[in-house]
């Protein structure tokens, strides 16, 4: 038998013993027929003194014709458990980028200090502005979200469904995980992540515009945890620390990218968000193999043609018997 054959449903064969268990426990199948009628049969029954007696003819079975009808059983109970030869799966090189993406949406988010189009925008509708362009050009790329405030929670997790992605990125809004800026909690929710996917390339994407406020792990705390984890973090300012307006920690956001052999960038605009994403794109690639098809070929009708032929056969074989029957008796 050849190590690719198998047998889809093999709990089809528990019924093979069902045919005997309906011959032992199901009542005998009786036929009525006519009876001899014996003139002066009370007569006769108290000249030899035997009392009649109800009785039936049993006929015997034909043992061949019963082990014909046990083959064809097992045929059917094969055709019906699906034999099939299963091929190697045909493998299909991709390439793919991985990333995670850790986003700010604390209340500092909400100044309007940028301009889309001319008009003024919040921050946080400039990066999903630019994350929707960059995220729409990721074909074939799985990618996750984690939003965080005071608290960090994912979004979405590792997917190749982008389309979902996006959707769940237009779902958050500021102010959704808390007012503060836990930079370092987040960065450890990404890290657990990575923990429970099996992605070889650990890429993390750490936007904000703020300094950490977080009081339970330190960012460059996590940052060395990141780095034992092999995560490499890309820190993305957003904002000008010049202006007045923002409070944008940059020397610890570069520190944090330093640590994990990564990147910092300083996003003052819209376009500039987006060439860093230019950049960030050609980062990390990985190839992959994935399974497109599995040849099967199915072989049920094998059986099921053979029990077929005997089933012919076993017509021919009554035919051939009852004809020979007539015969004699005529």
């Amino acid at each position: 038998m050849p190590d690719n054959f198998e047998i889809a449903y093999p709990w089809v064969f528990l019924l093979v013993l069902l045919p005997l268990f309906i011959y032992w426990l199901a009542p005998p199948f009786r036929i009525k027929s006519a009876s001899l009628q014996v003139p002066n049969l009370q007569r006769a029954t108290s000249i030899t003194g035997v009392k009649p007696r109800n009785a039936a003819m049993i006929n015997k079975k034909n043992r061949f014709v019963s082990f014909l009808m046990f083959i064809i059983w097992v045929l059917l109970l094969m055709a019906l458990s699906s034999p099939r030869l299963v091929g190697e799966p045909e493998l299909k090189i991709k390439t793919s980028r991985n990333f995670l993406i850790v986003a700010d949406i604390s209340f500092s988010m909400a100044n309007s200090d940028w301009l889309i189009d001319g008009k003024r925008a919040t921050r946080w509708e400039a990066v999903k502005n630019v994350m929707h362009d960059f995220i729409e050009k990721r074909t074939g790329d799985r990618m996750g979200l984690i939003f965080f405030g005071s608290s960090a929670y994912i979004q979405a997790p590792f997917t190749s469904d982008l389309k979902t992605v996006e959707q769940l990125l237009d779902e958050a809004d500021v102010g959704m995980a808390g007012q503060m800026t836990n930079i370092g909690k987040a960065i450890v929710k990404g890290i657990h992540m990575f923990d429970q996917d099996t992605i070889k390339t650990k890429v993390m994407l750490v936007l904000t515009d703020g300094v950490d406020s977080g009081t339970e792990i330190l960012p460059l705390d996590a940052a060395d945890l990141a780095k034992k984890d092999s995560v490499h973090i890309y820190t993305i300012g957003i904002g000008d620390p010049e202006n007045g307006g923002s409070d944008l920690d940059e020397e610890t956001l570069k520190t944090i990218s330093e640590v994990t052999d990564a990147r910092y960038f300083r996003a003052i605009d819209s376009d500039q968000l987006g060439e860093i994403y230019d950049e960030l794109d050609s980062l990390e690639p990985i190839e992959y193999e994935e399974e497109t098809f599995k040849p099967t070929t199915l072989l049920y009708y094998y059986p099921l043609g053979m029990a077929i032929a005997l089933v012919l056969l076993l017509s021919l074989i009554r035919g051939i018997y009852s004809l020979f029957n007539y015969r004699n008796n005529g």
